[in-house]
């Protein structure tokens, strides 16, 4: 569905159910070069067993208007804009990657509004090597390519999963380059792109222990064993702020797509 926040036309999946926002509230906050059919399996689910749900489009990404907001920050407050003009007052936040670095300000910035916390593929701080941010910069599509071999744990999964006709690498390297090809305004910044935007925003945020000490609604950490984007590794300072339970998954940076069962049963566990 569209949305009209802060004077511009936003989408949200709902997946498959009209969004009722008298029902229990899931907001789903997609990553770097992603949009929100990365939660499309998640999103079904709850939206079939009693929840509305929510997954977002960020400003200047999939079928959002408007520039990128310049930074994790603004992005946060836009995400309470939204539930605003959805007319709900509190929600569960769940963010990939980059969007689990927005839940998290998010839950730190509104801490009465968060129900619960899930943060997906995360890592904090979220550094970006100078290479990969060159490359992004520069060549996208070469650093795309780079990003897609950086986030499935396999080279090649096995034909036709996790459902008939799919294509794990095929189909995130078509991800991105649609959202690199649909950037219809330009990053804020100076950035040349929508890829060196979305890393810059997750390479600049500083807030993660200071939002962590805000936060007062349970919150789980869902990460993927063989990450080579975000290492679990990175995860102790951050879980131990947030008090969160850590679940890990046989999987790379991509968990939705290539552990989705696994992460349906894990994310029921964590929202309750």
């Amino acid at each position: 569905m569209q949305i009209q926040v802060n004077g511009q036309s936003a989408y949200a999946y709902t997946g498959g159910k009209p969004f009722n926002p008298a029902l229990p509230c899931i907001v789903f906050i997609h990553g770097a070069m992603n949009d929100h059919s990365v939660w499309t399996l998640l999103a079904r689910s709850f939206a079939h067993h009693g929840h509305g749900v929510l997954a977002v489009d960020l400003p200047g990404h999939g079928r959002s208007g408007g520039a990128p907001l310049d930074g994790v920050e603004q992005m946060a407050d836009w995400i309470w804009a939204l539930l605003d003009a959805a007319g709900v007052d509190q929600a569960a936040l769940v963010g990939h990657s980059m969007g689990s670095l927005i839940a998290l300000e998010a839950a730190g910035r509104r801490p009465e509004r968060a129900t619960r916390l899930a943060l997906v593929g995360t890592a904090y701080p979220m550094k970006v090597s100078e290479a990969l941010l060159s490359s992004a910069r520069e060549t996208p599509l070469q650093a795309i390519e780079m990003v897609n071999n950086f986030s499935l744990s396999s080279l090649a999964a096995k034909p036709s999963y996790p459902g008939p006709g799919a294509w794990l690498h095929g189909g995130e390297r078509a991800l991105k380059r649609r959202m690199l090809a649909g950037t219809r305004h330009p990053a804020p910044g100076g950035a040349a792109n929508l890829f060196e935007h979305d890393f810059s925003c997750c390479d600049r945020y500083a807030g993660g222990l200071e939002a962590a000490s805000r936060v007062q609604c349970p919150a789980g950490l869902i990460l993927g064993e063989r990450d080579q984007m975000t290492s679990p590794k990175q995860t102790a300072a951050l879980a131990e702020a947030l008090k969160a339970e850590i679940f890990k998954l046989p999987a790379g940076h991509s968990l939705m797509a290539e552990a989705s069962e696994q992460m349906l049963t894990t994310l029921r566990q964590v929202l309750g």
